[in-house]
């Protein structure tokens, strides 16, 4: 029994060196590498719009802003970026980085607030309320 146990042993400790040395003359398998884009073609010139119609067309694209149940129905963000999906966060210190990075980004916080900040009530609120104005920017909803 004791000679399986080295066996096995001696056979774990192998292919964990193999696997190292593997990663390491190959390189890592996670490493981004050149992306391969492809060439975007040519846009057409734009023809210059006169400054009196670009400028009554601004306000007419705002976007009402969204009532409280719609609000309350968000169950999940989207980063625009990546695509992925976060379930909306309760608190400030569950939010995935990418929302912490958005607030910053969306000009609702000055700069990305560590843990142990977060106990000053003054910190503590502007976070809260910050990610209450989140909640309603549709960019962001799944």
């Amino acid at each position: 029994m004791f000679e399986l146990l080295v066996a096995l042993t001696v056979l774990f400790v192998v292919y964990t060196l193999y696997i190292f040395i593997s990663v390491a003359v190959k390189g890592c398998p996670h490493e981004e590498g050149p992306e391969a884009t492809a060439p975007t073609p040519p846009q057409p010139p734009v023809q210059p719009e006169a400054p009196e119609a670009a400028a009554e067309t601004a306000p007419a694209t705002a976007e009402p802003e969204p009532s409280d149940e719609e609000v309350a129905q968000v169950k999940q963000f989207k980063n625009p970026e990546t695509g992925e999906l976060a379930a909306v966060p309760t608190n400030y210190r569950f939010a995935k980085r990418w929302i912490k990075e958005a607030l910053v980004k969306e000009g609702l916080l000055d700069r990305i607030y560590r843990n142990n900040e977060l106990q000053d009530p003054e910190t503590a609120a502007k976070v809260k309320a910050a990610l209450e104005r989140f909640k309603r920017l549709r960019k962001y909803w799944a």
